[in-house]
């Protein structure tokens, strides 16, 4: 109709809707990287927002990531941390999963078939058992990992397990975590440590989970190598940890 004005939409002009994709922050080791931690940072149960480094779940990780660069990159460990898709896991579609997986083969991709240590926290840590699996993966750490009820065993054969919990965790059940060491332990190498007085956020006593957690991961990596070539030396705090699914420090 004359005078009327009609919208016209040329669709050659829209932005073309892009899915989410995952990510990799890489801290490079000095050298040629030997063996690669990727970085497995918690979530939500459910949350289709983008996943951001700059949300609280991906920060609580970073001095993580910090101390095992710090430690291991004179001996070739990179360090990797994981942007997944979404922030949450969403049920059946366990949507960090497909992620993780990617990440593992990225790794592959850039650096070859290198030995390759998970470290994942809460809802990461869930994803780092469940893709224990992968041919890469020489050891977990999981660090107050969520395990709702009915949570699968993974096939962990062969790898090395840690899995830490803080006593005062009032959001994952420090019993869960227990209760899979002791479903693992008959198959593989585990230890399940309860930290006293800390809590999901691990702030309380975070040099400890800091320093054990890069010591299991460097540990395991280099394991059967020239002694004097692994970066933990006698004095580390990892030195002074046990064996058993009972460890409470």
């Amino acid at each position: 109709m004359v005078g009327l004005w009609e919208p016209i939409l040329d669709h050659t002009d829209l932005p073309l809707f892009r899915m989410p994709a995952p990510g990799l922050t890489v801290r490079s080791a000095d050298g040629t990287t030997q063996a690669v931690a990727l970085i497995l940072y918690g979530g939500r149960v459910k949350g289709r927002s983008a996943s951001r480094p700059w949300h609280l779940a991906a920060l609580r990780l970073r001095p993580f990531a910090a101390e095992l660069h710090r430690d291991g990159r004179r001996s070739g460990v990179t360090v990797a941390t994981l942007r997944y898709r979404y922030r949450g896991w969403n049920g059946s579609d366990a949507s960090p999963l497909p992620d993780a997986r990617w990440a593992l083969d990225e790794i592959r991709q850039r650096f070859g078939d290198v030995p390759v240590a998970l470290v994942g926290h809460s809802m990461g840590g869930r994803a780092a058992l469940r893709v224990a699996d992968d041919p890469s993966v020489r050891a977990v750490v999981a660090l107050a990992p969520w395990l709702p009820p009915g949570e699968p065993v993974a096939d962990v054969r062969g790898r090395s397990l840690l899995i830490m919990h803080g006593s005062g965790d009032r959001t994952t059940d420090p019993t869960a975590s227990l209760g899979y060491a002791e479903a693992v332990a008959g198959v593989t190498d585990v230890r399940r440590v309860l930290i006293s007085g800390s809590g999901h956020s691990m702030l309380r006593r975070a040099r400890l989970w800091q320093s054990l957690t890069a010591g299991f991961c460097i540990d395991v990596l280099f394991d059967g190598s020239d002694q004097s070539q692994r970066p933990t030396g006698p004095n580390h705090p990892y030195q002074s940890l046990g064996q058993g699914i009972q460890l409470t420090l």
